[in-house]
């Protein structure tokens, strides 16, 4: 199991839940949250990647803030500046590479946190090798990251009923990286809906998926950071 930690962030207090592995020199891994806030389920995915071997830190971006329904975590989500946001992200990766003597990460991160993931990668392509956002948006037009600027491989997974990010936009994404020369993976998983990882979600949650999903992602995380 997993601690809440604290690290500072442009001379702020930020913090974190951080999930250490037993496995000797293991790879790292920053998680960003879902519009829900750093959630029970979030920290779960830590965890899991601890038990799979890698060091996982999800910061938390919305300094203790939990929401339950879909109008409040809208309005947190589009209160979140993303600056501040951005900040305390990289200043998460620091902290994760000190930690653990780590030289590189990978990150991933889920709805929300997908998009923010790719702008991650993109502010840190110094130190992020590989990204993988789960049905992932940049929900801020002006915010959307300057794609030319990755460094890191992507694989991403997507929904084909998902109506935040259509595979229609799957495709466009992945034409804007391959466009770019970024090396990029784009799956679209039959029959799911948007958030068919979170399994404490029965009503959107695929089993056979989500299992897929992940061991792709441990898989690619393993051989790309």
């Amino acid at each position: 199991m997993g601690e809440i930690i604290s690290f500072q962030s442009n001379g702020s207090d930020a913090s974190g839940y951080f999930a250490k592995t037993d496995k000797n020199e293991a790879k790292s891994v920053i998680v960003i949250q879902e519009w829900w806030g750093l959630v029970d389920h979030i920290k779960d995915v830590c965890d899991r990647f601890a038990a799979a071997g890698f060091n996982a830190l999800a910061p938390d971006l919305y300094n203790g803030k939990i929401t339950k329904e879909p109008d409040e975590a809208a309005k947190e989500m589009m209160a979140l500046q993303m600056n501040d946001a951005a900040k305390v992200m990289s200043a998460a990766v620091d902290e994760l590479l000190k930690r653990t003597g780590s030289n590189s990460v990978g990150v991933t991160g889920f709805c929300m946190g997908g998009g923010l993931a790719l702008v991650l990668a993109c502010e840190r392509p110094d130190v992020v090798r590989a990204v993988v956002p789960f049905y992932g948006i940049v929900p801020w037009e002006d915010a959307k990251p300057d794609y030319s600027k990755l460094s890191a491989k992507v694989l991403g997974h997507y929904a084909e009923k998902d109506g935040f990010f259509s595979p229609i936009a799957v495709r466009e994404f992945e034409k804007e990286l391959n466009e770019l020369g970024v090396e990029n993976e784009l799956i679209i998983y039959p029959d799911t809906d948007h958030a068919f990882f979170n399994d404490v979600r029965p009503e959107v949650y695929n089993k056979d998926a989500a299992e897929l999903s992940w061991n792709r992602t441990l898989d690619f995380f393993d051989k790309n950071i």
